[in-house]
């Protein structure tokens, strides 16, 4: 299944400079390995040591929020745009 995945500025030195990529995967765990496998070392940066999104890494697919649906197994149709967001923080 072919989904688009929206790079942040902060990443696309892992896509020579790409701000959106082709992805693949039935699910946002599989998309997220063939990005890595695609881009090595992206996934190190979305992911933690335990395989987990990390904490300030905000994904969407489409306009959900995946730590409000299935987080890595959120289902990713073809089509769909998946956004890899770092959250801000400031005053």
């Amino acid at each position: 299944m072919s989904v688009s995945v929206r790079i942040p500025t902060i990443l696309r030195t892992y896509t020579n400079g790409a701000a959106e990529v082709s992805g693949e995967g039935a699910t946002l765990r599989e998309v997220l390995e063939k990005l890595d496998a695609d881009f090595p070392g992206i996934g190190a940066r979305i992911l933690d040591e335990t395989g987990k999104i990390r904490r300030f890494v905000n994904v969407y697919v489409g306009e959900e929020d995946v730590r409000f649906a299935d987080n890595l197994e959120t289902a990713t149709p073809s089509g769909v745009q998946i956004s890899i967001i770092p959250a801000v923080a400031g005053g």
